[in-house]
Order: C-alpha cells, then sequence, then structure tokens
C-alpha cells in the first residue's frame, strides 16, 4: 500500500474516480469497499491458526498481528459505520476509532437488545463519532439516537438493522464482532464480502471466529470465492459471498440477545 494509494482511495470513498496510484491488489481487497455507491456490508474477523478469536478466559489482545489491525483500521475507514454485538462490548470495551490508517472515524453501532449497554462505556466518553445503539423497542431509551426494532423470537433482524441504518445515510457497513453476531448476517445472506485474517498462532481452546450451525456433509459447507493476501503479520482471505446483482432481502434470521 502506498500513500498515493491509500489517498485514492479515500477520494474514491467519499465519490471521487478511480484510484489511479492503487496498485491491482489494493484495488481488488479495498476497491469494492471505497466504490460502494449503494449498500454494502462486510465483516472482519481476526483469528489464530486454529480459528480462536480468544482464550477460554476471554483475552483477545494481540490475536491479530500488526499487518492484520492495520487492515481492519483501512476497513474502518472506509466505510460509513461498523457494528459490533453487546458481547463485545462489554469484553472489549472497544473505541472503534481509525488510529492505524489515515481516514475518517466511521459510526460506531451497538446491537443491545436488552438495553445493558454500559454507561461509562470507552467509546460513549472519547469525545469521537456518533455512537448509535440498537435495541429492542420494548425496553426503555437510554441513550439519544437509540433506534429501536421489533423484537422476534430470538432478537433483532439484521435485515431490519442494515436498513435502520441505510435509512440514517450509513450504507457501507463493517460487521466486525463478535462470532455470532457475524454469523446472524452470514446466515441472512447479508453480507457482500467475509474478511479472514489469520494470524501465526494456535491458541487451543476458546471462542471460533464465526458460529454458524453445524452442517452434515461438505457439500452443504460455503465454498465463497476467495483471493488470499500477505499482509505481512497475517494471511486475509477476501471472500466473495455475494455478487453486487443479488436481491437483497431481509429472510427471517434474527440477531441474539446477546453476543
Amino acid at each position: 500500500m502506498t500513500q498515493g494509494g491509500w489517498r485514492d482511495l479515500l477520494d474514491m470513498r467519499d465519490g471521487g474516480g478511480p484510484a489511479h496510484r492503487a496498485s491491482a491488489a489494493t484495488m481488488a481487497l479495498y476497491g469494492p469497499i471505497a466504490g460502494a455507491r449503494g449498500r454494502f456490508c462486510l465483516a472482519q474477523v481476526g483469528q489464530s491458526l486454529d480459528g480462536r478469536i480468544a482464550t477460554v478466559s476471554g483475552d483477545a489482545r494481540d490475536v491479530s498481528g500488526q499487518g492484520g489491525l492495520v487492515h481492519l483500521h483501512r476497513c474502518r475507514a472506509l466505510v460509513d459505520a461498523v457494528v459490533v454485538g453487546i458481547g463485545t462490548v462489554l469484553s472489549d470495551d472497544p473505541r472503534l476509532s481509525v488510529r492505524l490508517a489515515e481516514g475518517p472515524d466511521p459510526v460506531r453501532v451497538v446491537i443491545d437488545c436488552n438495553g445493558v449497554m454500559p454507561a461509562d462505556a470507552q467509546m460513549l466518553e472519547d469525545g469521537g463519532t456518533e455512537v448509535i445503539v440498537v435495541q429492542a423497542d420494548d425496553v426503555p431509551v437510554r441513550f439519544a439516537g437509540t433506534i429501536r426494532l421489533p423484537r422476534g423470537p430470538k432478537g433483532l433482524c439484521p435485515g431490519a438493522i442494515l436498513d435502520a441504518l441505510a435509512a440514517r445515510g450509513l450504507c457501507r457497513v463493517l460487521i466486525e464482532g463478535g462470532a455470532r453476531t457475524i454469523a446472524r448476517f452470514v446466515e441472512a445472506d447479508l453480507l457482500d464480502r467475509l474478511h479472514v485474517a489469520v494470524a501465526p498462532l494456535i491458541i487451543g481452546a476458546g471462542p471460533s471466529g464465526i458460529s454458524l450451525p453445524p452442517v452434515e456433509r461438505l457439500s452443504q459447507a460455503r465454498r465463497p470465492v476467495t483471493e488470499v493476501y500477505d499482509m505481512g503479520s497475517d494471511v486475509l482471505f477476501d471472500c466473495v459471498l455475494r455478487l453486487p446483482s443479488a436481491v437483497r432481502q431481509c429472510q427471517k434470521i434474527e440477531m441474539p440477545h446477546a453476543t
């Protein structure tokens, strides 16, 4: 990634022309995000060689190497909003800002079905970009700008979440965690791309990067078209889950009450 190529991508994000100074590989990886003019939904997972994102005790710090982290921050800079579940906030207390790359901070979105968002969460006190809490409509509102959606049998519909964000002009969305949150968007066929950054460490046990329902036979497994990138410290798998022309619809897959 050259400085000129990255600045061209940022201009492209804001409606500018093609990123002429970006390499072909850079455009293949980041161009679909920066160039998206309608809805675009990306999920990012950073995990170990054995597919873990944290230890059994919940320690997730430094799972991704520097290359994987820089990539994540670039993705944040190219989207309108970054989304996490309340479980990620409770366990990691993230800021969700852009610090390892040049570019704007996205709007921060927390899926909090039951309204348990801590009032002292770091993102609420850092003076950064807007924080939007998405919760069920049967829970009292505690924060300004809260989005309230109907509660289904299993929680909130991920398609309805994207609809509500798009209504606020937040069309390019990064789903950053946790595992069950990402899985719900995968199940609902709402992801255009899935980025999986694999770091060279073996944790042995702990939560997996994506928690999908099991399949009985490998013929039932998802086999997305995938490109592989060397990020230095990590290896990145860029998976195409949906073609741009695919029909976008909210299936009956609902967000869990905690994730």
